[in-house]
C-alpha cells in the first residue's frame, strides 16, 4: 500500500460513522450486513449510511454485493490487512519484541462456545 492509499483510509476511518460501520462489519466476517441493517445498528438514516459505505469502499475497506433485494456490505479484509501491513512493516526497527505483543493483540480469537451460542 502506498503513503496515498493509506491516507484515503485513514481519512475514510476517521469520521466517527464510518468506523463505527467498519467494526460492525468485521464482527459480521465474510456474511456481511444488509446495508438497512447497517443503517439500524448505527443509528443513522440509510440516505446518511450509503453515503459513507460509498466513502469506504472507495477507499478499499469494504466490499459490497447484491443478494435478491438486499445490498450485503463485508469489510475488506485485504483491504484492511494491507492497512495493516503499511502500519506495521518497519515495526520498532526490527525489535521483534516490541511489535509480537501488538500483532498477537489483533489477531482473531476463536469465539467461545458461549459467545457463539449468543451470535
Amino acid at each position: 500500500m502506498k503513503q496515498s492509499q493509506a491516507r484515503e483510509c485513514f481519512a475514510a476511518l476517521s469520521q466517527e460513522t464510518r468506523l463505527s460501520i467498519v467494526r460492525l462489519l468485521v464482527k459480521a466476517g465474510e456474511a456481511g450486513v444488509a446495508a438497512g441493517a447497517i443503517a439500524d445498528d448505527v443509528e443513522a438514516s440509510p440516505s446518511n449510511v450509503s453515503f459513507h459505505l460509498k466513502e469506504l469502499e472507495r477507499a478499499g475497506l469494504v466490499t459490497q454485493r447484491r443478494e435478491a433485494r438486499s445490498i450485503i456490505y463485508a469489510a475488506d479484509f485485504s483491504g484492511l490487512q494491507s492497512l495493516i501491513e503499511f502500519l506495521m512493516k518497519d515495526c520498532c526497527g526490527g525489535r521483534s519484541e516490541i511489535c509480537a505483543p501488538i500483532l498477537a493483540a489483533a489477531a482473531c480469537k476463536p469465539a467461545s462456545k458461549r459467545s457463539r451460542a449468543h451470535a
